[in-house]
This record gives C-alpha cells, structure tokens and sequence, in this order.
C-alpha cells in the first residue's frame, strides 16, 4: 500500500473519531500536538473565569472572521461539526467580509453582533443578525471552550445537519394571497412564515414561479422547507391561492398573542376550507395543525354524538351528575365546587361540563350496549378522525382516538386518557357536528395537486341538531358563556380542560361556532376552558356570522 493511501485511510479513521466524541473533542488534538517534554500540567476545574471568557471568545471570533475554520473550531467542545459549519461559511454559503461585534457577557455567554455581505454570481447583499455562544469548561484539558450549536454560526440554524446555502433556491418564490386575492405575506400575519414556507416548498413550482437566488437555511429535516434569508436576485413569483381569510387571520394572529403557547383554527363549516391558522409559540410549531395532545371536555362532543347514535340516551335523557363515578376501579370527580343532579340530562351535563354524567353512561345499557371500540368507531366513520387520511396541503395530525380497555375507556370520553387532538381537529369536530356533513379541513384546493380529501358518513340529522343545540345551551346559559359573550347570531361553543402530567395548570381548550365558521383554540397551561382558549376562539368568531 502506498503511503499516502495508508496516510488518507488514517485520517479518516481519524476524523469519525472525534466527529463522535462531541465533548472535550478539542481537548484530544490538543493532547496529541502539545508539547510533551517535562511535566505535568494541573487540569482547571470550576466554570471559566472572566478573563479566560474573554479571552477564547476573542480568539474565537478573529478565526472566524479570518476564514480560519480549523483554528476557530478547535476552540470549541466539538471541534468537527464546528470547523465543516465555519468553513462553509464561506465555501456554500458565500459570506465574505466579516465583521463580529462582541456585546456585554452575561456570566459565561457573550452576545455578538454579525455584519457581513453575501456574494454569488455577481450579485451582493449585505447580511446582519445577532447571535450569541456560551464558553464553557473542557472535561478533558480543563480549558475554556465555545460550548458548540450551530446556533452560534447563526440563530436560524438549529439541529445538528442544518446548513447555511447561497445559490439559486429550491423552490420558485410564491405570493400566497387569501380567498379575497390578498396577499398574505409574513410580515403582516407572523405566525404564517413556517407555513408559507411549506406551500411555497410544495406549490412553487406548481404555482408558475421562477425560482430567485438567495441565502438560505437548508434544515437537516427535510420535512421543513429551506428558510429563506436574504434574497440577492428576485424570482418570479407564482401566485398560490388559499382558503384563508384576512381578516380572520388578522384577528387570529391578534388573539393568541395575548397567550403563550397558543394555538387557533377556524374553518368554513359548509366547505371545509381552513380560514384562519395562528400559534403563538416559543418553538415556531405549527401545534394548530399538529398538535397532539388531550383535548379535555371538548371531547364530550364526539361523546354526546356516540351515545346518542348509539340509542343510550338524548339530550333530554337522564344522565345524572353524581359527585363521583367509578370505572374498573378508577374513581372520577368533576371540577371542584360542581353540584350534583341526579336528576340531570345529557344536555344539562354538557353546558356544564359534568364527567360523571358521561363516565356512567359508557357502559351503554341492556338494551345499547357499548364496547371499547365504540368512540373509536363514532370518531372514525363520523368524525373522519384518526385514519391517517386527511390531505390539507400541509402537514397536519388526524386526531387519535384508540380502543382502550380498562379505565382509559372513561378517562378517552372526557378527553384525558388516550386520545389525542389538534385545534385543526377540533374545529372540524364542531363543523360536522353542527352541520352532519364531514368535510375535511383544506388550507390549498385539492385541484392543485389532484389531492383526494378524506371521506366519512357524518351525523344523523337528529344526532346533529340535537349536538347544535347543546353547544347553543353552552355558550348561553353554560361554561361557555362568558367568552362567547356580546357575539350576535347562531352561536354555540363546548370548553374544556385537559390535566397533564407535570403541570401546575390544566391545558385549557375550547371550540365554538357562529353562523359558518367553526373554530378551536388550545392554550398550553392556560387553565379552564374559558379562561385562555375561550377569548382566541371568540375574538376569531367575530369576523363571520
């Protein structure tokens, strides 16, 4: 063998080595290239001083910012990934002229600022943003290190993979406009980016488009579209129509704002299109579309609709709400400070919310039997929910309903136990329930793509109106009525309120119409129902009628 074969196979033998060894990685080259000859130096202990803070993140940055990927790599716990992200910098992502500004450190992360310019094919635009690195203590050397993410490169790039790329973008440029011919950009309606990110990355080419140059976010994920930076030439733009109203967005993006962790869908009952989808969250995720958590009391929707299309009882039937209910050894109440009725109906344990009403009445009776299955059955073949079918254009979640033996079997009819729901589910629950029909939620026409939108039976008449009625009741005379009051018209609405493992607060869900618009919020540690989730939905009901 000859040896420069020999030589390449050991480097990178070499180079899996300490691509794998993550932390302390710096200290293993520097081990290797020091100087051995007389000895032994003490290894620091205890968090970085001052003065070693500012010393590596100096160091740190002038590497950098000479295109000395190796050198500013090997300042960092993680030395590998850092000097590939570094030297495409320059190499993929064309950024020249740097120029870091470090800010204030607070404690051992240091802020900084970046002013560069980006260059291809003759075209140049200047690049600025902020970012910030933490130095930390080497476990192996003791030396101060930049604790590695990617994030330090830049703030856009968050997973281990993600990279900065110039050149000409992967797909064309769109101009989503709403169903009034809007146009519906970012910067007026925020929460839409990562979403128009994605039509643009599957529609832009269908859209008639011509894609641009630009600098871009290429994620590691390759179910998240190219995050655009900064454009140097323009594409040409195709034009994307949606099923979203602006001004229900508008007020959408207004609503969840005034609570964290929020998400809201509101879609066109007597169609099925998506008008309006906002979160507000730390995380950027689309929980309004994909969301999967317990949706509480607004369950006992699908769970009036199956005991009454199961002949167990009608909204005027007894279902008495006892102080406690047991299922297969399980005990459950209702919310504190809930007096009980024995002599209540399906309907007044609706506008209430009483879960011992409901618990009592999963058994069915002689005469109507229920089984395990039976939710499931009513979510799927009437509700269209958990079949891993719905095609809204973007990614979204079914819903999941599971037969469930034992005490989740009560635990799925209240909405705790196994079932799972997003606000996109949720409002398409109170659009079929108020109109019978099941139409899948779309936010871009199936015509586009020759999508097939899912299918299901929907409700019996009787079962629909006398669902419509009870939500009416709700949003009148019950847990409802506070957030549903001063809106006019046709309007009904159901609250709930899911217990989570490790919160201190319930998650506080709540979905209403008016006129033809259904609509679902969810507000992560937001409490009761009408507490959080309950204001988004009727701030967003009150564009329609």
């Amino acid at each position: 063998m000859r040896k420069g074969a020999k030589a390449a196979i050991v480097g990178s033998v070499f180079t899996v080595m300490v691509g794998g060894a993550g932390y302390g990685v710096f200290n293993i080259v520097s081990a290797l290239n020091e100087d051995s000859g007389g000895g032994t130096e003490t290894v620091k202990t205890g968090p970085p001083s001052k003065d070693e803070i500012a010393e590596v993140s100096e160091k740190f940055f002038a590497a950098w910012e000479k295109g000395q990927a190796e050198a500013a790599g090997g300042l960092t716990n993680n030395a590998a990934p850092a000097t590939t992200l570094i030297s495409d910098y320059r190499a993929t992502a064309h950024i020249t002229g740097l120029k870091i500004t470090p800010g204030t450190a607070t404690g051992a992360t240091v802020p900084f600022s970046v002013k560069a310019t980006v260059s291809f094919q003759g075209k140049s635009k200047p690049l600025a943003y902020t970012s910030g690195l933490t130095i930390v203590r080497g476990t192996t050397t003791g030396r101060a290190l930049v604790d590695w993410k990617p994030s330090v490169v830049h703030p856009g790039l968050k997973a281990v993979g993600d990279s900065l790329v110039t050149g000409e973008a992967g797909s064309p440029p769109i101009e989503a406009v709403d169903r009034d011919g809007k146009v519906l950009t970012k910067e007026k309606y925020p929460s839409l980016g990562p979403i128009l990110d994605t039509l643009r990355a599957r529609y832009g080419d269908k859209a008639g488009g011509r894609p641009g140059i630009e600098l871009m976010v290429r994620h590691a994920d390759t179910n998240i579209a190219d995050t655009s930076l900064v454009t140097l030439a323009e594409g040409t733009p195709g034009k994307l129509e949606t099923t979203l109203s602006a001004s229900a967005q508008a007020a959408a993006e207004k609503a969840v704002l005034k609570f964290s962790e929020s998400s809201v869908v509101a879609v066109q009952p007597s169609t099925g299109e998506v008008l309006a989808v906002a979160n507000h969250r730390k995380d950027q995720f689309n929980a309004a579309f994909e969301g999967t958590l317990a949706p509480g009391s607004t369950m006992k929707i699908v769970t009036a609709a199956m005991l009454i299309d199961n002949g167990v009882t009608s909204m005027n039937g007894p279902a008495p709400c006892t102080p406690t209910a047991v299922w297969k050894s399980q005990t459950f109440s209702n919310l504190k400070g809930m007096a009980p009725n024995e002599s209540a109906t399906l309907a007044n344990d609706f506008l209430r919310s009483c879960n011992t009403g409901f618990i009592k009445l999963i058994d069915g009776t002689e005469a109507n039997p229920l089984t395990d299955e039976s939710l499931t059955t009513e979510a799927q073949e009437r509700f269209g929910l958990g079949r891993d079918d719905w095609k809204t254009g973007i990614t979204s979640f079914d819903g999941s309903v599971p037969a469930s033996p034992g005490p989740d079997r009560a635990a799925n009819a209240i909405g705790q136990g196994q079932v799972q729901m997003s606000p996109l589910n949720m409002a398409s629950v109170t659009a079929t329930a108020i109109t019978g029909e099941f139409r899948q939620p779309y936010l871009v026409s199936p015509d586009l793509d020759k999508r097939q939108l899912a299918t299901a039976k929907g409700l019996p008449a009787s079962t629909s109106a006398q669902l419509k009625e009870m939500m009416r009741m709700t949003a009148t005379q019950g847990t409802a009525t506070q957030a549903m009051a001063g809106l006019s018209g046709d309007i009904g609405a159901k609250t709930g309120s899911a217990e989570v493992d490790g919160q201190t607060k319930s998650n506080s869900w709540f979905t209403g119409f008016r006129g033809d618009i259904a609509a679902a919020a969810m507000t992560q540690e937001g409490g009761h129902g009408g507490d959080a989730a309950g204001p988004i939905v009727a701030a967003v009901l009150r564009t329609g009628g």
